[in-house]
């Protein structure tokens, strides 16, 4: 080996030493990220009955009537889905008021001329090869008013760990790379603190929620004639994870 090149490497391990002293101590915010992907496996869907008549009490009975043969439908079409009903309401339907000859508007309160009542029901369910059909059947008689795919709890709780182990991964392919950047082995950093919740600064606020079905009150015609399955693609959903670590080089 000649004296040229004895002195070049003479001259990087001082470099290297120099810039591992200065570093030392050094507290390092690493972010890391992770996702994972899985199909959906659970649908919810909104369905609704609307009547109006001119006695409250009759269109009342008409929605009580249909909402339960459209439970049953469902039920028997899928017994392990789970039903929950909501948003039951009475409005009264007045006429159109017009202004008086002298251009203004009538002091009394019109008396209504009809009813309006109706009910919803959601439908929850992991049977997403028998929902077509399901929800053919209970179109027959109800509305289908919004359908959501997302994931089970189960899939849910199993998808979290595995997103926990791909973050912790990158973490530590993070510290790595950092390391190596700055000249330091990466067994010289500590890992002081693991955030896994993101916290301050960092904090991630996309979450994978499945949006609530718009509630919309129009009148649905009562309709027993055979309905084509509609046909649903479930889709998938992607679920993201953020940590922050603080390491420190000794």
């Amino acid at each position: 080996m000649s004296l040229k090149t004895i002195a070049v490497l003479a001259t990087l391990a001082v470099a290297a030493q120099a810039n591992a002293q200065s570093t030392a101590g050094t507290m390092v915010i690493v972010p890391a990220f992770g996702e994972v992907t899985h199909p959906n496996d659970e649908a919810t869907a909104h369905f609704m009955i609307e009547e109006q008549d001119k006695d409250k009490t009759a269109a009342a009975s008409r929605v009580n009537q249909k909402m339960k043969d459209g439970t049953a439908i469902i039920r028997k079409e899928d017994p392990q889905a789970k039903l929950k009903t909501f948003g039951y309401y009475t409005y009264p339907i007045y006429p159109d008021v017009r202004p008086l000859p002298d251009g203004t508007m009538p002091r009394q309160q019109p008396k209504p001329i009809g009813w309006r009542v109706g009910q919803y029901l959601e439908v929850k369910t992991s049977n997403l090869a028998g929902l077509p059909k399901t929800t053919a059947a209970a179109q027959k008689l109800l509305g289908l008013n919004g359908l959501n795919f997302g994931l089970s709890p189960a899939t849910t709780k199993k998808l979290d760990d595995q997103r926990i182990a791909v973050t912790y991964k990158n973490l530590n392919e993070r510290i790595v790379s950092i390391a190596g950047a700055m000249g330091r082995s990466p067994s010289d950093a500590v890992l002081d603190t693991v955030d896994f919740e993101g916290s301050g600064n960092y904090a991630d606020g996309q979450r994978a929620e499945m949006a609530a079905a718009p509630m919309m009150k129009s009148r649905m015609a009562a309709d027993t004639a055979q309905v084509p399955e509609p046909s649903f693609e479930p889709g998938e959903t992607t679920l993201q994870m953020r940590l922050v670590g603080k390491v420190k080089f000794k």
